[in-house]
């Protein structure tokens, strides 16, 4: 007998887990379908020997004090029912911008920005900070918002362009599925969780709070399988009936919450839509160093390094394999409580899709050894007298993206085309997450709760 569910949600990453649990709240029958063995997605973890170790994740953004409570995190902690104290968040020291001819430093505190702004770009403080009350004052998650380019607004306020490519480089790599500009929306929701809330790391990282939301889950009687993909969406004309699971197993529901992506989605239905959203081209590679040494040994105490080694910052699909001229560069060590007893590296570049996933295996492993190469030289840039010696190592390509996102393109933000209400061409199948247009863990989580509440999903049975 086919088993029927009030919602089936696709996807155990950060918006699934939370849209769960608000549908359980109000006692939803729910079942979370998951391809992959654990939760997570990207923004996961694994474990090789006795070390653990994230993927995806370099920092929580959107930091919040215990008290913050109308700041995105405390609403969502709030919404979920998750108290404050068990993330135990931890704040960077400080994190950096860096360009050829200027540097610029960031705390979770917006005046050491200010001030930054103030000593190396004078004549554009007023202006920064008359942009800073526009961003305040700017509903972005509106969807009544129309999409802009963000950089046609900053411009309006910020008249020297080194500025304004120094402020967008950790935006956009932070969370933009647009080549070189961003959504002003999209750019005042990541403004607001870098620059006016700020980082943070959970103690024991991602897996504590997708533990978290896993527990909360479970505990209010959702159900979730895991190892079990959906093949298609079927629809009876403009409603949805039910999912075929890779099996062939088929689950009845009215009611499908997606957060495999917008074009993804729309792949499985039985009835497609009439203009299909475009792929995006934003993936990158990843390489993780484990260090006997600590970077604080090499005199480097920054948390994040954003760097560009051109007078404009180049935010687009790499011509070659990754391109080796900017990088993010996370040194988890150097959030202020760190507990670990090795040096932690990580540094992630912007990639090129096509170019990997057409290598063959020995093809494969020389690139990502080249790619490790090009990781060490970089960090040798901040880190005097760091000679590239390591007691592990790990490489991420675009591909290892597409297996355990399942985004085409091994897009990491998604389709620069967004669904902002959620809705697509079915009645009763939403999109949430990345292709929401909700940037980050924070945003990915308010996403799923988001959708939950917003189409009368959690009326009391």
């Amino acid at each position: 007998m086919t088993k029927k569910y009030d919602a089936v949600i696709i996807g155990a990453g950060m918006s699934g887990l939370a849209a769960g649990i608000r549908l359980a709240m109000f006692e939803k029958n729910v079942l979370i379908l998951e391809r992959h063995n654990i939760s997570g997605g990207l923004n996961s973890y694994y474990k090789r020997g006795k070390r653990e170790f994230d993927v995806g994740l370099h920092a929580l953004t959107n930091f919040a004090g215990p008290k913050d409570r109308q700041l995105p995190l405390g609403k969502l902690l709030k919404q979920l029912r998750i108290p404050y104290e068990s993330l135990e968040l931890s704040e960077q020291n400080y994190s950096l911008i860096h360009f050829p001819e200027q540097e610029l430093k960031f705390t979770n505190d917006i005046n050491v920005f200010l001030e930054e702004v103030a000593q190396k770009f004078p004549a554009q403080i007023d202006n920064l900070r008359r942009l800073i009350e526009k961003i305040k004052n700017f509903n972005e998650v509106s969807l009544e918002n129309e999409f802009l380019p963000a950089k046609v607004v900053v411009r309006q306020f910020i008249s020297d362009e080194s500025l304004v490519e120094m402020i967008f480089c950790p935006l956009l790599i932070y969370g933009s599925a647009w080549e070189n500009d961003m959504d002003f929306s999209q750019f005042v929701i990541m403004f607001k969780s870098i620059f006016l809330e700020g980082f943070s790391r959970p103690k024991g990282g991602v897996r504590t709070i997708l533990n978290l939301l896993k527990d909360r889950y479970e505990k209010l009687g959702g159900e979730i399988r895991f190892k079990t993909g959906v093949k298609q969406i079927l629809s009876e004309g403009p409603k949805i009936t039910s999912v075929i699971l890779d099996n062939d197993e088929q689950i009845d529901t009215e009611n499908i919450l997606s957060s495999a992506g917008l074009p993804e989605t729309l792949a499985m239905c039985q009835e497609g839509s009439k203009i299909p959203p475009r792929t995006g081209n934003l993936s990158f590679t990843e390489s993780i160093l484990i260090t006997e040494k600590k970077p604080s040994f090499f005199k480097q105490d920054a948390t994040i390094i954003f760097y560009n080694n051109r007078p404009h910052y180049t935010y687009q699909k790499s011509v070659d394999y990754i391109d080796a001229e900017s990088a993010v560069i996370c040194f988890p060590n150097n959030f202020k409580f760190d507990e670990s007893t090795e040096g932690v590296m990580r540094v992630t570049n912007i990639a090129n899709y096509d170019k990997w996933q057409q290598l063959p295996r020995p093809e494969y492993l020389t690139q990502k050894d080249i790619v490790f190469k090009n990781a060490q030289k970089t960090l040798q840039k901040f880190l005097p007298g760091f000679n590239g010696d390591f007691l592990f190592k790990d490489i991420f390509s675009p591909t290892t993206v597409k297996r355990y996102t399942g985004h085409f393109g091994g897009a990491v933000y998604g389709s620069p085309d967004k669904s902002r209400n959620g809705k697509t061409h079915l009645n009763g199948l939403y999109i949430m997450g990345t292709d929401q247009g909700f940037l980050g863990i924070v945003g990915a989580m308010l996403s799923g709760i988001s959708i939950a509440n917003l189409y009368g999903l959690l009326e009391q049975k």
